[in-house]
């Protein structure tokens, strides 16, 4: 069992470019199909199948063929049944090949008379499930969100099969190696194919024991996209757009869930500063430079609100301490107001909630904006000793940014170089360029 790194942002980059004849109508509903059918044709066949990476094979088969018939045939009626019907014939292909799948070929042979998985216009992935989910993605995601796995294995599963998300960005976002993420994600999946896990939507009783999963992937998401892993800018509005929409969903669906209601109050004041966060020229604009007047005061209302509904719950959860954090920031009217002893008092309670060694190094920004660089700085170097951080270039680039607060310019330039070094976005080097230049 493999894993390749999953199904990448688009078709273009899955498959290396696409052919010069995929142009026009035809090319842009390959996309849009890849965008919108990916994790329904994937669910389909792990459903059908019980093997993950036989489905994502022959999903891909399935799109492979689209780009290469579709600009001559012309785009399907039902481009989604038609993605289905080739992948799943492409599955029956693979297991014919096999005498030991000959159980599963029987259970997924078509009914004799019955109607044609591709012709049929009522054809649905999920009709054999139960709809109480009123989305299809997010039906998806407590579909793979299984309480069988390790929660880590459940978001990083479900954020390599569903959303998108490559291996590496993935092991970006949990601070791991790639091949240590790679290895987990196989090992999940042969738990799931070993201990014959079902591959279905929950009944709605049993939403709850996924929920924590299903927050995790659309945390992991809207971080992605808010704060890129790699790449030239320094967003990605798709994911965190496709983050903020799921979570409303899942708002309207489990009103009674502040954690659920935290996550939507986070993403949504956190977003409201992205017009305001790069220049015209895609460069970074750090957060006391920002103009407060390119904020969306808008989604910053709505945050507040929703946030000020989960907190009056009094189940404080860690989504619900962050957005209180952003909450800080977003009704700060300059830098000067902001209010960094409360906020450093949020990331102490952070910490208990979620003790995690990024939290810790927010906390030492918060510290020394509260407290001075030097308090800060020995907090840092205690993480720095450490080790939980090494490799993660924001560890490297606050502490340069203490170092030069304190006027230490040489040790500040040494440590820029190393944030350098390890910054994985143009826009940050850029900006890490910059900065090594104003202290060298």
């Amino acid at each position: 069992m493999s894993d390749t790194g999953g199904p990448a942002g688009n078709l273009a980059e899955a498959y290396g470019g696409l052919p010069e004849e995929a142009t026009g109508n035809a090319r842009s509903m390959v996309e849009e199909a890849f965008r919108d059918e990916w994790g329904r044709v994937v669910a389909t066949l792990i459903r059908l199948t019980g093997d993950w990476d036989l489905a994502e094979e022959c999903a891909q088969d399935a799109f492979a063929q689209a780009l290469a018939r579709w600009p001559g045939d012309g785009v399907p009626r039902r481009p989604g049944a038609w993605l289905t019907t080739t992948a799943r014939n492409r599955a029956l292909d693979r297991l014919r090949r096999g005498t030991a799948e000959a159980a599963r070929l029987r259970a997924m042979a078509p009914t004799p008379g019955g109607p044609d998985i591709e012709s049929d216009p009522g054809f649905d992935p999920e009709s054999a499930e139960e709809n109480h989910v009123p989305d299809d993605r997010l039906r998806l995601m407590f579909t793979c969100c299984h309480p069988a796995l390790p929660l880590e294995a459940q978001v990083a599963l479900t954020l390599r099969t569903l959303a998108g998300l490559t291996t590496a960005e993935i092991a970006a976002a949990f601070m791991v190696p790639e091949p240590t993420m790679a290895q987990r994600l196989v090992r999940a999946k042969r738990k799931i194919r070993n201990a014959g896990i079902p591959y279905r939507v929950p009944p709605a009783h049993l939403l709850a024991e996924r929920t924590a999963g299903v927050l995790g992937v659309l945390y992991v998401l809207f971080t992605e996209g808010y704060s890129a892993s790699g790449g030239q800018s320094l967003t990605r509005p798709g994911p965190a757009a496709e983050a903020i929409r799921l979570a409303r969903v899942l708002d309207g669906l489990m009103p009674d869930e502040p954690e659920v209601r935290g996550l939507l109050a986070l993403m949504l004041l956190q977003d409201s500063r992205r017009a305001a966060r790069t220049d015209d020229a895609g460069d970074i604009v750090t957060l006391e430079l920002q103009n407060r007047a390119k904020w969306d005061h808008d989604q910053i209302e709505e945050g507040l609100r929703l946030l000020d509904d989960a907190l009056a719950r009094r189940r404080p959860g860690p989504y619900q301490v962050q957005a209180a954090i952003a909450a800080c920031h977003a009704t700060a009217l300059d830098p000067a107001d902001t209010d960094w002893p409360q906020i450093a008092g949020l990331y102490d309670r952070l910490t208990r909630l979620v003790p995690s060694p990024v939290v810790e190094l927010n906390r030492a920004v918060a510290v020394a904006m509260a407290d001075g660089p030097l308090a800060g700085l020995r907090l840092v170097e205690k993480l720095r000793a450490d080790g939980a951080l090494d490799g993660h270039h924001l560890l490297a680039a606050t502490r340069a940014d203490l170092l030069r607060r304190l006027g230490r310019r040489a040790d500040a330039a040494q440590a820029y170089r190393e944030a350098l070094a390890l910054a994985r976005t143009d826009a940050e080097r850029r900006y890490l360029t910059r900065r090594l230049t104003e202290t060298s």
